[in-house]
């Protein structure tokens, strides 16, 4: 099983955290800042990485988010 990584992101424009879960964070930061056409996060652009933390399993990382 692929490691599951918990992130925040934070928003200085609008002063906002977000946070995730996912097993390919540059993929998923490339996503929140660029790719989305809809979502939350889109609307709060540009996004920086302010917190990581890795785990072994979903349910682990899912608690911790």
């Amino acid at each position: 099983m692929s490691e599951q990584i918990v992130y925040i992101l934070y928003s200085k424009k609008f002063k906002k955290n977000y946070t995730g879960v996912t097993t390919d964070l540059i993929s998923r930061f490339k996503s929140h800042n660029e790719l989305a056409s809809k979502g939350w996060t889109k609307a709060y652009r540009p996004w920086m990485v302010i917190y990581i933390e890795v785990f072994n399993s979903k349910k682990e990382a899912l608690k911790k988010e």
